[in-house]
């Protein structure tokens, strides 16, 4: 069958074939190259009836496999096929720390395993086109890993983001395990209600859920929860710090310069929209002579003056003397969107908007966009009346009834994408915070899945607007502290190339797009063009693994799992006829 080494040419040997007929059976099977105290492991990536070429992945020592080949073969090595011991040495055998992903599609009935701790503690990536097997491949290595072996991950925290409800039911089984599920959704009684409690939203939460377009705009946010905090305190000192940011504004357009018909217009505007129990257009001004209200002292006479602009500047100059260096904000203010909209008003006049056309537009553009959350059901998520720390939410998601949660899926399949990517970056950000501030580094890790990770994981406007992205960040710096990404997507181009070169492992199915295909080949290493090409043509539920959870690149065929996700194709045939 092998014959004598004919050429080596970086790390593909050809090889004679003594045999002079094809050997497509040998196609994808791994050979050994022994000499005395090593044995060098090569993968056949063709065959003919002259030659056949293998590709050398790596060596045994010791019956421990290592990826790579230091030194290539002596042209007198014994060349054969590699028996068991040295194909589980390559491979890997099932253990209490392993995680069934499928079989083999190379050898007959030899099962494939994960090392639990390679693929959960690294970011990884599901790649692959729709129905190529996706949803049944990650739901077939879910259901293995809660409910196979004999050591159950009972201190697992995943939280799965599903884009279309595909996985509701798929996770039933695993109270007969011991272990728990949990669907988290909105409006859905059956589930539980999906809550991000609105004082929980920082600066860089309101700029993405506003979608904010420039960095200056961020200063207004930060100001706007500063005063909401201050407008929720019971502290009497409130009220004349709202008189005092109103005066400000109204002393800002006396001084302007504008016309009086202009002036007065403005005031009138402001004082109808924004106004307190003691500064108002009823608001009585006591003068010399005659007292009036601030309404009367707006009047404009037959020349066009406001002859009161002496009176209204002293008027209003005594609102701004407040000092709010005594001011104490207790810890556990609650709030809603509404009260964030109100100082995002505030935030606004104090910022002279009013008095600047420009800023007016650009800046107006975040009180429409809050609007339109606070008047869509989407609001119901924010509304949380009683107080809960961040640690005690995060610790309360992956609780149920007392008992701990090992998975649970959060239904985005009645949010549109734009409100479904701010879920999953502001429970991303949570999340990551949570574990990169914990005493005990790695005490509490969170598995975050994201289901078509492209509509989410983009190469978006954040960094230049935050920064940073979150999903690149948590890419860059989760794993030491326990925050671990896995996407799955059909489009692996479209995900953020920071996020998909962070990526450790990769299961890629059946792919037809070829930016996608270019993906796969930049990503991989030691695989074969000829492995690359069959990419295209796997069969459903079939896959290409690599990566560190896998020494050597495989072909695998996943079991259905036991509960499907509701992702198969619609019938035709029973609908249509």
């Amino acid at each position: 069958m092998f014959g004598k080494i004919l050429n080596i040419e970086n790390n593909i040997i050809t090889i004679e074939n003594v045999n002079r007929s094809s050997l497509s059976h040998l196609m994808n099977c791994h050979v050994i190259f022994e000499e005395a105290g090593r044995k060098v492991v090569g993968e056949v990536i063709l065959t003919s009836d002259e030659l056949i070429k293998v590709m050398l992945v790596g060596e045994i020592k010791n019956n421990i496999f290592s990826s790579g080949v230091i030194r290539k073969p002596a042209g007198n090595s014994l060349i054969r096929v590699i028996n068991v011991g040295e194909l589980q040495a390559m491979i890997g055998t099932s253990n209490e720390r392993s995680v069934l992903l499928g079989t083999s599609a190379t050898y007959d009935n030899y099962k494939i395993y994960m090392p639990v701790s390679n693929f959960f503690a690294n970011h990884s990536a599901i790649i692959g086109n729709t129905g190529s097997g996706k949803s049944c491949g990650v739901t077939t290595i879910l259901q293995n890993l809660f409910t196979t072996g004999k050591e159950k991950p009972v201190n697992a925290h995943i939280v799965l983001f599903d884009a279309y409800a595909e996985y509701h039911d798929a996770f039933t089984d695993l109270a007969s395990e011991g272990l728990n599920s949990k669907n988290y959704s909105l409006g859905n009684p059956l589930d539980n209600q999906l809550l991000f409690p609105a004082y929980f939203l920082d600066e860089d939460d309101l700029a993405i859920m506003l979608d904010i377009s420039s960095a200056n705009q961020i200063h207004i946010l930060s100001e706007t929860l500063q005063l909401v905090k201050i407008f929720k305190s019971s502290d009497p000192l409130i009220f004349s710090y709202k008189n005092n940011i109103i005066a400000s504004c109204i002393s800002d357009i006396l001084t302007s310069g504008r016309s009086s018909v202009q002036i007065r217009d403005q005031i009138m505007a402001v004082l109808t929209n924004y106004y307190t129990d003691t500064l108002n257009l009823d608001t009585i001004i006591k003068s010399p002579g005659y007292d009036r209200t601030l309404r009367q002292c707006l009047h404009i006479d037959d020349q066009g003056k406001l002859n009161a602009m002496q009176i209204l500047n002293e008027f209003f100059q005594n609102y701004r003397k407040v000092n709010l260096e005594d001011l104490k904000l207790p810890e556990n203010i609650v709030y809603n969107l509404n009260d964030i909209y109100y100082a995002l008003e505030f935030a606004l006049i104090s910022e002279g908007v009013l008095n600047n056309e420009e800023a007016y537009n650009q800046n107006n553009i975040l009180k429409v966009r809050l609007h339109s959350i606070i008047n869509s059901p989407n609001h119901e998520i924010f509304d949380v009346s009683n107080y809960i720390s961040k640690d005690n939410f995060v610790k309360m998601f992956f609780q149920d009834n007392g008992k701990p949660v090992q998975i649970a899926c959060v239904n985005l399949n009645n949010f549109d994408d734009h409100f479904a990517k701010t879920i999953t970056k502001l429970f991303s950000r949570l999340f990551f915070n949570y574990t990169t501030n914990l005493k005990d580094r790695g005490s509490f890790p969170i598995n975050i899945i994201l289901e078509e990770a492209h509509r989410y994981v983009q190469n978006d406007n954040d960094i230049n607007i935050l920064g940073y992205n979150i999903f690149d960040r948590i890419t860059k710096e989760g794993r030491k502290y326990g925050t671990i990404l896995l996407f799955i997507t059909q489009r692996p181009s479209e995900l953020s190339t920071t996020a998909l070169s962070q990526c450790s492992n990769f299961i890629a199915f059946r792919l037809f797009y070829p930016k996608d295909i270019e993906i796969v080949k930049s990503i991989s290493t030691n695989i074969a063009p000829e492995t690359l090409e069959k990419v295209k043509s796997l069969t459903t539920g079939t896959c290409l693994t690599f990566g560190v959870s896998f020494k050597v690149p495989l072909l695998v065929r996943l079991d259905l799992p036991k509960h499907l996700p509701k992702s198969t194709s619609v019938d035709i045939d029973a609908v249509w006829f």
